[in-house]
């Protein structure tokens, strides 16, 4: 019997075929039918980058690939591997390919990895089961590998547990499993998902340096179109379990022929807007899997439809050499002027319209007006123990270490930077309302430490939150009625029905949905009843705590839209908490860039995003991509080395020298002085200001 992972010479397709192909591929989990004849192939060397929003069917369609689906899915249609069928094949042969001949890197490392077993361990695992090897030359070819994906002290990391490893470095690990056998095709689901930007282009260098390696062919699984628009050679566009659109990348970004695609290209925000428009959400929702439309399943969403749409599903026709749509229109949509087209007939969420028509009234200059928030010198600091019985202090973590912003009224602030860097410990420093350990904090003109009880009361009308995920913090026990009347209850409000059904018609919500509970919803709608709550009380300023990074980009869209209009109409001030810099490009007046518990960078968005003078703010924008593949493919990448130092010892000097490309190029006095001496922020021009010794501005977008 032939191997079934060999790849015997004179057997082997010619370069040019594909290594792998899928065809009809068919997913149903009972009568649900998850994926719906979906095809693609990839070919040596190769990527191919599938996008679509949650629910469209990516992930199923690569485990049903995998063979990794549970037993109670049904799958039917060809997966061929180097011209072998895949589907159907006993569950002993599937597992000699897996690892070997096609693998896979998961979304969330720390689950897929074992927990109790050194990463090391688990890579030279992966090497034993499909190579006859000793356990000292798996080991050895481990800490090869960790190296290869640039984890730094390979030999000491490979002793280490993956909960001791961050976040970007288990997913280098996991890189470092999947091509431990030189695969020809490795599936990465979402593998940058969960990751901060500097990461997230560490980890896509990794990737590149692996297909290098190995020529192995990707399927890049993502729901970032930034990242599909550098890194991969086509792209497959997936909705309600379809293919919607396939071609090369260029011809998807450029010449899109399918109403779904230009929407999905018109919701992102952009890092390089010159100008800040409105974003062109697309209306409603994915279709569940279980109720789908009797006709093209974006009909009820799509701003081009028509009766012929609602009548029948169109399969996806070549519209050009290379490039297949599944639209009844596509021959409307020429490549140069769909968009346009498509946007010229977008029908925007109830409510949404209105508040699009709302024209920004000529600013007054921003030293005349009031400060809504003042931080100055702010510190957080938290004891680090040890010990079970007897606890003793054996550190401080430095979460917060002097940090200093304000807020003008009718401003938004963007507060941004890596995970770790203190901006939510710095967020609710501020929503406490109560003497902070260090430094000073006004809201409306008072000083917090100064605040009676009854003060506070008074304060928190007009300071209001709204947190990352709707569904945690609405209560799923209570009505959208009782949600969002629950602050007017409180401060004494009695009739709150006709002012509840006013947030909802200002939020885009039907006031019929009052009598709903929050599970009923989807997470944008969840999203937008979370403002209408925050809203209640006729707020002065409100603290938005990454309000759109748990939403797909279309529904995104719409709430970056509703919350800038409501911006203008009512004149809130926002502090917006994100790491996401494009969004805050596109929404923000200021923006303060936060590294390990200080500020780094502050300076309206223009100036910052234009010509950042810190290191980290060069390398921040930087690492965010475009989505559009002729731009960022042309720009230059400031990579960081390493992950960001703990809080707990930050370096000595400047925070940032650990990491700053600039810091290796010094030499003699200047060096020194970025070991000896902390930065702080410095006038670069006007409001702009950087804390770095040699803060230069860079134009990096």
């Amino acid at each position: 019997m032939d191997d079934p992972v060999s790849r015997p010479g004179e057997a082997e397709p010619a370069v040019h075929d594909p290594v792998l192909r899928v065809r009809d591929l068919q997913v149903a989990f009972g009568g649900v039918r998850a994926v719906r004849g979906v095809g693609f192939h990839v070919r040596a060397g190769e990527v191919l980058g599938i996008v679509g929003e949650s629910g469209a069917g990516k992930s199923a369609a690569c485990l049903a690939v995998m063979g990794l689906l549970p037993r109670h899915a049904t799958v039917s249609g060809s997966v061929l591997l180097h011209g072998r069928e895949l589907l159907g094949v006993p569950e002993k042969r599937l597992a000699a390919y897996r690892g070997r001949a096609i693998s896979m890197v998961f979304q969330d490392p720390l689950s897929a990895m074992t927990p109790v077993y050194r990463v090391g361990d688990q890579i030279a695992e992966a090497v034993r089961v499909h190579q006859r090897v000793s356990r000292r030359q798996a080991a050895e070819r481990a800490v090869e590998l960790l190296d290869l994906v640039g984890i730094p002290h390979p030999r000491r990391r490979a002793r280490a547990f993956p909960h001791e490893f961050s976040g970007g470095m288990r997913q280098r690990a996991m890189i470092a499993m999947a091509i431990a056998n030189d695969p020809d095709v490795v599936i990465c689901d979402e593998p940058t998902t969960a990751l901060d930007v500097t990461i997230q282009a560490q980890v896509l260098e990794v990737l590149k340096k692996a297909q290098r390696e190995t020529g192995a062919a990707i399927v890049l699984v993502t729901h970032d179109l930034g990242v599909v628009a550098g890194f991969a050679d086509r792209v497959l566009v997936m909705y309600a379990g379809r293919e919607a659109e396939s071609g090369t990348v260029r011809d998807v970004y450029h010449r899109s022929r399918m109403p779904y695609t230009i929407g999905l290209l018109g919701s992102v925000p952009r890092l390089d807007a010159g100008e800040r428009l409105p974003l062109t959400p697309i209306d409603g929702a994915p279709p569940c899997p279980s109720r789908l439309p009797p006709g093209c399943p974006f009909e009820p969403r799509c701003p081009m439809a028509v009766a012929a749409c609602a009548r029948s599903e169109p399969s996806p026709a070549q519209v050009a050499p290379g490039h297949r749509a599944a639209c009844h229109r596509s021959g409307d949509l020429d490549g140069t002027s769909g968009a346009p087209l498509v946007k010229a007939a977008a029908r925007p969420a109830a409510g949404d319209a209105a508040l699009a028509r709302v024209e920004a009234a000529p600013a007054e200059p921003r030293e005349g007006r009031a400060a809504v928030l003042e931080v100055a010198g702010l510190v957080k600091h938290h004891p680090l123990m040890k010990g079970a019985v007897f606890r003793r202090r054996v550190g401080t973590v430095r979460a917060v270490d002097g940090v200093g912003f304000d807020i003008r009224e009718g401003e938004t602030l963007g507060l941004v930077g890596e995970s770790g860097c203190g901006k939510t410990t710095a967020l609710m420093e501020i929503l406490e309302l109560s003497r902070p350990e260090a430094g000073r904090v006004e809201v409306f003109g008072r000083d917090t430490a100064t605040l009676t009880p009854r003060d506070r009361l008074a304060v928190r009308r007009g300071l209001q939150v709204v947190f990352q995920d709707p569904l945690a913090s609405l209560d799923p026990r209570m009505t959208v009625h009782d949600i969002v009347a629950e602050p007017l209850v409180t401060h004494g409000h009695r009739d709150t029905g006709p002012r509840v059904r006013r947030l909802l018609g200002l939020v885009g919500l039907d006031p019929a949905d009052a009598a709903r509970y929050p599970q009923h919803f989807s997470g944008g709608q969840r999203q937008r009843v979370a403002i209408a709550r925050a809203l209640a009380l006729s707020p002065r300023l409100v603290v938005l705590d990454e309000p759109v990074s748990a939403l797909d980009v279309s529904v995104q869209a719409g709430v970056l839209n509703l919350l800038s209009g409501l911006g203008r109409r009512l004149g809130l001030s926002y502090l917006f908490v994100a790491h996401d810099l494009a969004v805050v490009r596109h929404i923000a007046d200021r923006v303060a860039v936060m590294y390990l518990g200080r500020i780094a960078e502050i300076g309206r968005v223009e100036r910052v995003y234009g010509s950042p003078a810190h290191p980290y703010t060069q390398a921040l924008l930087s690492a965010v991509p475009i989505p559009d593949p002729d731009k960022e493919r042309r720009r230059r990448r400031i990579l960081l080395e390493g992950d960001l130092p703990s809080p707990a010892d930050p370096p000595s000097g400047c925070r940032f020298r650990t990491r700053c490309p600039k810091f290796a190029t010094l030499a003699g006095p200047a060096r020194a002085r970025c070991v000896e001496e902390e930065p702080e922020v410095r006038p670069v021009q006007g409001d702009h200001g950087a804390a770095c010794h040699h803060a230069e501005r860079l134009g990096v977008v």
